[in-house]
């Protein structure tokens, strides 16, 4: 991990880089957590809580339809999401990745909805779809305008009780760490929330991961509505 305090790289090659890199990952569970296949089911039980928790909100997501962003080979869809939700779309840019997704998840295949296949710089959600958009361990690979603007689209995208669950790491260090390995950034906390403010989104309940390993980077959980949907639900209260 190269820790750069600067500006992002410069935007084509920063998403170029990183599907190339990409390109080069097998189409596994343990290509997917970067070696640490071995966490999945820690992961998983930290996010089912998670999720949990959103349906005892006093407004509460429905469970009809859920978007799994950056979803590989469908990890999450298939441990997570498809376990609490009738349908599950998937997003991801990497062909091979969604050509195993379909293998990977033929027990559930059924309920499984789109493939779209694009990167999250390039998507925009049908809109008013989806009660759960579940972004993890893909954030990183967006520029900040990039980013602002996925969540924007994302808000779109959004039913009226509809949340947006980020789950992503964070640096120690307070400062973005730039990794050139796999063209990616590691945000700060506090950088996340100012991100969420630009767009227009309130936390509503964040957790940290519990039982990570200390050498990887602190892993936090947030479920964000935006402040249109919040004055709406105030509205009708």
């Amino acid at each position: 991990m190269e820790e750069i305090n600067k500006t992002e790289p410069h935007n084509s090659e920063f998403y170029t880089a990183a599907a190339k890199y990409w390109d080069r990952v097998p189409p596994t569970v343990d290509g997917m957590l970067g070696g640490f296949g071995f966490l999945s089911q820690t992961d998983v039980k930290g996010s089912t809580h998670f999720l949990n928790k959103l349906f005892e909100l006093k407004n509460p997501p429905s469970k009809t339809f859920a978007l799994d962003c950056g979803a590989g080979i469908g990890r999450i869809t298939k441990n997570l999401l498809i376990k609490h939700f009738k349908r599950v779309d998937l997003v991801e840019q990497n062909p091979k990745f969604l050509e195993t997704a379909k293998t990977y998840l033929n027990t559930c295949i059924s309920r499984i909805g789109e493939f779209y296949p694009t990167g999250l710089q390039n998507f925009c959600p049908t809109p008013q779809k989806y009660d759960v958009i579940w972004c993890q361990w893909v954030l990183g690979h967006l520029r900040d305008d990039d980013l602002i603007q996925f969540f924007k689209n994302c808000v779109l995208g959004l039913t009226k009780n509809g949340v947006l669950v980020v789950k992503e790491n964070v640096t120690r260090s307070n400062t973005l760490e730039i990794d050139t390995t796999d063209s990616s950034v590691t945000r700060p906390y506090e950088d996340l929330l100012s991100i969420f403010e630009k767009a227009g989104l309130v936390c509503l309940t964040e957790n940290l991961q519990h039982n990570m390993p200390r050498a990887l980077y602190p892993v936090y959980m947030f479920a964000l509505r935006s402040k249109s949907q919040l004055a709406e639900t105030s509205n009708n209260g």
